[in-house]
């Protein structure tokens, strides 16, 4: 497949497949790069759309760059990438996974996208973070004093990014959604996914065997399914 690599405002980017005028934005979670919308890309072409993926900030290509893995870094960069894509394409649209998903909704409020699907989206970053403290027993005032404390299964919990979540929660989401849902997801609690796709009139799959990262054949499996049937 066709791919042109460049950068948007300093961010590396991969445009895949040949000239059509439509794009999905494709946004990785965390560990995720830009390489790795390959084969969404495949099945978005045989669609008519090509597909834009960038690397998050210290991901893929900006590993050993300034910059972290927050919302006050990664939302601008995405408001600079539907920027860029708005007089490039006549059609909009994006496929986001896990915490990209939550970024996106961030930054992509007010764009008119033609459709969004969504694999294991974080949906509610506030309710994430307080889960997060009681797996590690530390309260909001421990938090505070500390600002941040590095936990055992990996996770580093900022008072910055708890303040910046809350203020930011998700409170308009207009573009038709597609949710696939893992029915043992650790990060995303069903009733939280229930909830979302009844407020802002998505539609939700579930794979009760899935869990958030999909990486077994099985789940695989149903991921392409999924994308096939969404696209």
């Amino acid at each position: 497949m066709k791919q042109e690599r460049f950068s948007v405002g300093g961010v590396p980017a991969i445009l895949w497949s040949e000239r059509a005028d439509g794009v999905y934005f494709y946004v990785h979670g965390q560990g995720g790069s830009k390489e790795e919308a390959a084969s969404f890309a495949e099945c978005a072409a045989s669609r008519g759309w090509q597909v834009l993926s960038i690397d998050l900030p210290a991901h893929g290509e900006r590993q050993n760059r300034a910059g972290a893995l927050d919302p006050w870094h990664a939302v601008p960069e995405l408001e600079q990438l539907l920027a860029y894509a708005g007089p490039r394409w006549s059609r909009l649209a994006l496929f986001a996974n896990s915490i990209g998903a939550w970024f996106s909704m961030q930054a992509l409020q007010g764009a008119e996208l033609e459709n969004c699907l969504f694999v294991s989206p974080i949906l509610d970053m506030e309710r994430l973070i307080r889960n997060m403290m009681g797996w590690a027993h530390v309260t909001e005032a421990q938090l505070l004093e500390r600002q941040t404390i590095e936990t055992d299964f990996g996770q580093t919990l900022s008072w910055e990014y708890f303040c910046w979540a809350k203020a930011h929660p998700i409170v308009k989401w207009d573009a038709p959604t597609r949710i696939l849902y893992a029915g043992r997801d650790n990060l995303t609690e069903h009733g939280v996914a229930e909830e979302f796709t009844r407020r802002f009139g998505c539609r939700l799959t579930i794979m009760e065997d899935g869990e958030h990262w999909f990486h077994t054949p099985e789940q695989l499996a149903v991921l392409e399914q999924w994308i096939k049937d969404s696209l």
